[in-house]
């Protein structure tokens, strides 16, 4: 699997590589005020893309508060401490059921 994810990867990167050299153009994009900038396509690209990507993510970040608070309004309270010694009173057995070791790590 490994194999086939790290050939995906190569694959994903050889084609990027081979956008970037077959875009090299100049490119004008036109701004307000009579304002241009001249540069290759890819960069073009590229920004259009971070931009967007940018733009996505700050779309999300208040569903994401809403619903880190909902979450946190709906967790169960931490368990207390032990007031003697300062340490927590759960033994490992009250942590929850064991899990078995996951294979490949």
């Amino acid at each position: 699997m490994r194999y086939l994810l790290g050939l995906f990867w190569a694959f994903v990167f050889f084609a990027l590589f081979a956008f970037a050299l077959n875009n090299q153009q100049t490119a004008t994009v036109r701004w307000f005020f009579g304002v241009e900038w001249r540069t290759p396509m890819v960069i073009v690209v590229l920004v259009a893309f971070a931009a967007g990507c940018a733009f996505g993510v700050a779309a999300m970040v208040p569903s994401w508060w809403q619903q880190r608070r909902v979450a946190r309004r709906h967790a169960p309270p931490p368990p207390a401490a032990n007031t003697v010694s300062g340490t927590s009173s759960l033994l490992p057995s009250e942590f929850g059921p064991e899990h078995p070791p996951r294979e490949g790590l």
